[in-house]
């Protein structure tokens, strides 16, 4: 329960906060992962919380969930098939290219055997725009640039998971796991893309009976009670949650629009409530000890994986490709480690692997030093594309709002439709 009255206290001090951190460098995610470290062991000792609890796992398991689900709603079929090429560029040649230079670092500079270096490598390189919501939420960015992030984003967590899950069969005690392992893990990918497109096929059929239908008030909840079936569908059969999470979000925006206009304010919110919960809950591990665990190579490969390997390797991948030369900039560097991370880095740490402990402690600080590098900078950048500041806050107690371009929500909302 002193978990909930924090998060609570969090979450008030966020709202209050969130007009400010629209216009500066101050960052609501931010806010949780300080606010969890704050309350943790490592501090004021108010909760106590491991790697190995359980709420951890939940969290950020709920979190990436709610987050691809609404992310794929965000996708638009007709557009991505006219503008896939920048995106294909990022995921078909960066990613890779971040795998391998992260997995360099990491095995020249913190003395990881290849395999767990790869496997590093693997759960840091998908990206996430929620800590660049300046960016990726204001229509005055370039659409280019703006899409190029949130397709690269929603489908490299994807991506990576297969990846990570046959290196952490292949770095585990028992040899020969990972040949037994594709094929489960190629049943599991194909369970969760399978559900994620027929649960939203169903479900707009039933709408369309005509004894059935949702009074207004209620619409809301329609895709809320197809997520929720999925999620449950997903963990009771082994399927991937995450992939059908995607899938079912973009195949229910396709075939109902309407079901995603109703959603969208309520599911932008839940997304956002567990969002911060998983920071929080994070923040909490990020104890002095954990860092301390750290050698300074490890930091060198931590600085090295967000000021160099990412931005590279998305530089190159561009190489060619018809983007002025500033959007390539902000693409490079916006390349955030987030909830995917999280959740793929326990899964490591809870493998077993020989090597698990030194490759989480690497890949919890890589990301904490990420949000706060990246949120921190999302607002000073978006000014290079002249985004309006936020002028719709009351400037003292009582006074009546200014009309502004955007309100203190929509700014925070870390996704638009290009």
């Amino acid at each position: 329960m002193v978990l909930v009255a924090v998060f609570g206290v969090a979450l008030l001090v966020a709202v209050l906060l969130s007009g400010l951190a629209a216009r500066t460098v101050l960052s609501t995610s931010l806010l949780f992962l300080l606010g969890g470290a704050l309350v943790s062991d490592g501090f004021l000792g108010l909760v106590h919380i491991t790697a190995d609890s359980e709420i951890v796992s939940v969290t950020a398991d709920l979190a990436l969930f709610c987050v691809l689900f609404t992310d794929g709603m965000h996708v638009s079929f007709p557009k991505l098939l006219a503008h896939w090429k920048n995106p294909a560029r990022a995921l078909g040649l960066g990613m890779p290219l971040a795998m391998a230079g992260m997995a360099l670092v990491t095995h020249y500079l913190v003395g990881l055997d290849w395999t767990t270096s790869f496997l590093v490598g693997a759960v840091l390189a998908p990206t996430d725009p929620v800590f660049a919501s300046a960016i990726v939420g204001r229509r005055e960015v370039p659409a280019k640039l703006r899409q190029l992030l949130n397709v690269e984003s929603g489908i490299n967590d994807g991506l990576a998971l297969p990846v990570v899950l046959l290196l952490i069969a292949a770095a585990g005690p028992t040899s020969g796991q990972a040949e037994s392992s594709v094929g489960e893990i190629a049943l599991e990918l194909g369970m969760g893309l399978a559900f994620g497109a027929v649960l939203p096929l169903a479900v707009a059929a039933l709408v369309r009976l005509r004894l059935l239908g949702a009074e207004p008030k209620l619409q809301p909840l329609l895709p809320l009670a197809t997520g929720i079936i999925l999620y449950a569908a997903c963990h009771l059969t082994h399927a991937n949650p995450y992939l059908a999470a995607f899938s079912a979000g973009a195949v229910l925006a396709a075939v109902s629009p309407e079901a995603k206009t109703v959603f969208e304010p309520l599911g932008e919110a839940l997304a956002e409530l567990a969002k911060f919960a998983a920071l929080l809950v994070f923040g909490a591990l990020l104890t002095p000890q954990l860092f301390g665990d750290l050698s300074m190579g490890g930091y060198v490969a931590v600085l090295l994986a967000i000021v160099l390997i990412r931005p590279a390797s998305l530089l190159v991948s561009l190489v060619g490709a018809r983007v002025d030369r500033r959007e390539k900039l902000v693409a490079a560097w916006f390349g955030p480690k987030g909830f995917a991370s999280v959740v793929y880095g326990l899964l490591v740490l809870q493998a077993g692997i020989p090597e698990g402990e030194a490759a989480y402690t690497l890949i919890a600080v890589c990301i904490a030093f990420s949000i706060i590098a990246h949120s921190s900078t999302d607002v000073p950048i978006a000014r290079l594309f002249h985004v309006a500041p936020l002028t719709d806050l009351p400037d003292s107690p009582g006074a009546p709002a200014v009309p502004g371009p955007r309100s203190a929500t929509d700014q925070e909302r870390h996704h638009a439709s290009p």
